[in-house]
């Protein structure tokens, strides 16, 4: 009879489940706990403060570490060695942005995380390129690192519509009795 071992035994600290996506929430989920888990897309260190734009396939949002709000120096801590590609998971409160400091530009713009926690899942190495639509990288190093690539908005978009196109063609030759 096997036994399952719990975080603490093993040294081993369990992920969180994630509650949202990064491109899914808005100023009505102000005031609510979260756990988000994706990227580290970009580090902002505003003395005191440090802002991370965390991104998944749905989408970015801003978290805020800030010593005043959250109760985990840790984390803070832990939140000023982050680098890009990253790959963290955080729990914290939505809170509204000052009206002066809404990004429209962003799904996610009139809301930012208050982190609390914070778990590093997984350290990246810098990466040969910026992974960003924007990125100024040649062809053949795109290619050669094809796997960072395709975590780019724009690739990943094609991939959504591709699988999305071969779902309608699948499904109508189903209904018509192709096999």
């Amino acid at each position: 009879m096997q036994t399952e071992m719990t975080s603490t035994e093993t040294g081993i600290e369990t992920p969180w489940i994630r509650t949202h996506t990064c491109g899914e929430l808005n100023g009505t989920f102000s005031g609510k706990e979260v756990v988000l888990s994706g990227w580290v897309a970009k580090r902002r260190d505003h003395g005191g403060l440090i802002f991370i734009d965390l991104r998944d396939r749905y989408g970015i949002t801003q978290l805020v570490f800030d010593p005043a709000t959250s109760g985990d120096a840790k984390s803070k801590q832990a939140a000023e060695s982050l680098r890009s590609e990253f790959v963290i998971s955080v729990k914290g409160v939505v809170r509204r942005r000052p009206a002066d400091m809404v990004n429209p530009k962003i799904a996610t713009g009139e809301i930012e995380i208050s982190v609390n926690e914070l778990q590093v899942l997984s350290q990246a190495k810098t990466t040969p390129f910026v992974i960003d639509d924007h990125t100024d990288a040649g062809e053949v190093l795109r290619l050669k690192y094809r796997y960072l690539d395709l975590r780019r908005p724009s690739l990943q978009q094609n991939l959504i519509v591709r699988h999305q196109t071969y779902q309608v063609v699948r499904k109508y030759l189903s209904e018509n009795g192709f096999l």
